[in-house]
């Protein structure tokens, strides 16, 4: 069985059909990046994965069995429960502008303690203890992310104090923080010039090579050619091709790649 498996997966808003019906699957470990034009359903597609959006047919499945069904209905704790599984990270970074990059990280980490502690302990000195080692681990846990994307030294600057490319890596850091089975792009350097582009892809290789399994929406045709393990092309609401870097770009069967990856 495949970590990640994905069967009729469709979405349409109103009377426009956007996904028509998506099959995919990828293995742990694997990167696969999403290529395709403006309008093809590429970051529906992503969108439906995370939770952001509802597919209206379809199912997902993670190995460690995780189950989604669109024909469900889901409460919003049920929803907020099934996007800690597929991490996001989106191409306008998101953060709290409020917060240094440390509480960016930290916090969400802190909200989800609370919410289980308070769940299994009552009222009292036993559940404030807990609260407060919770914090303290979460706090070093939030520090050791930065650490991994190179921030360390950024831990006290606000968002308007960092450049967009360590904006992102922060929102990497904040993504990873939640431990999610796979991580999910949303075209992360599309908002980022040429010198900020590599700090950031240079962090998504470095996942890879830790063995992170990345789904990876990207207009960088270089990185899909030399960091993705597959290569998939979105045209019109359907998975038009796939297949490795090498196929997809040195030798597309579909006329609608050829003339994309030209």
């Amino acid at each position: 069985m495949a970590f990640l498996e994905i069967k009729g997966l469709k979405k349409q808003f109103g009377n426009t059909k956007v996904l028509h019906g998506i099959d995919f699957s990828m293995e742990k470990g694997e990167v696969v990046a999403v290529i395709g034009s403006s309008g093809g359903g590429k970051t529906t597609f992503l969108r439906c994965l995370n939770f952001l959006e509802m597919a209206n047919e379809g199912t997902i499945s993670i190995e460690d069995g995780f189950y989604f069904d669109a024909g469900k209905v889901y409460s919003p704790a049920e929803i907020r429960d099934m996007r800690l599984k597929l991490g996001m990270v989106f191409q306008s970074f998101n953060l709290f502008p409020q917060y240094n990059a440390l509480e960016n990280v930290y916090i969400p980490l802190q909200l989800r303690s609370k919410e289980k502690i308070k769940a299994s302990i009552p009222f009292g000195k036993a559940r404030r203890e807990a609260i407060n080692a919770a914090q303290i681990e979460n706090k070093a846990k939030a520090m050791d992310l930065l650490v991994d994307v190179g921030l360390s030294d950024k831990a006290e600057n606000y968002p308007c104090q960092l450049s967009g490319g360590q904006q992102q890596r922060v929102a990497i850091a904040r993504a990873l923080a939640q431990e999610p089975s796979i991580l999910c792009f949303d075209e992360p350097t599309s908002a980022l010039d040429p010198e900020l582009t590599g700090e950031v892809l240079r962090v998504i290789k470095e996942l890879k090579d830790k063995g992170r399994t990345m789904l990876v929406v990207t207009h960088e045709m270089e990185f899909a050619r030399n960091v993705a393990d597959r290569v998939i092309f979105f045209a019109d609401g359907v998975i038009e091709e796939q297949g490795t870097p090498e196929e997809v770009f040195g030798n597309p069967k579909s006329p609608k790649t050829a003339a994309f990856v030209k």
